[in-house]
């Protein structure tokens, strides 16, 4: 079966930088569109970064957080530098062979993706 496994989340200061990265297994990974969600406490979920023919970002964290992805590990990694405590939250990666997320629409909704991973924990602290 498909499975998604986050690891890297940890404790930072302010205006620190932190990798987190996922590990697909049981899909073809390269047809899939990947996202990382976060949800921090109290808060709905919400989309952070996205990756197929392109890459995209929710506004806020545009200029300080890069996702790539590594087709020969069937791994994605959301890089994250001058990092702040709205920045704490579980964040959670996500697949989907959604044409329409695949193509650049609709990334950032989280109903269009199949598959998800348990999160991992990402604590801003000032």
């Amino acid at each position: 079966q498909v499975q998604l496994v986050e690891s890297g989340g940890a404790l930072v200061q302010v205006g620190g930088s932190l990798s987190i990265a996922c590990a697909a297994s049981g899909l073809s990974f390269g047809n899939y569109a990947m996202g990382w969600f976060r949800q921090a406490p109290g808060k709905e979920q919400e989309f952070v970064a996205g990756i197929s023919h392109r890459t995209y970002y929710v506004d806020r964290v545009k200029g300080r957080f890069t996702i790539t992805r590594d087709n020969a590990k069937n791994t994605v990694y959301l890089q994250m530098t001058s990092m702040n405590p709205e920045d704490t939250a579980v964040y959670y990666c996500a697949a989907t062979r959604n044409p329409l997320v695949i193509w650049g629409t609709g990334y950032e909704d989280r109903t269009k993706y199949e598959h998800w991973g348990q999160g991992t924990q990402v604590t801003v602290s000032s």
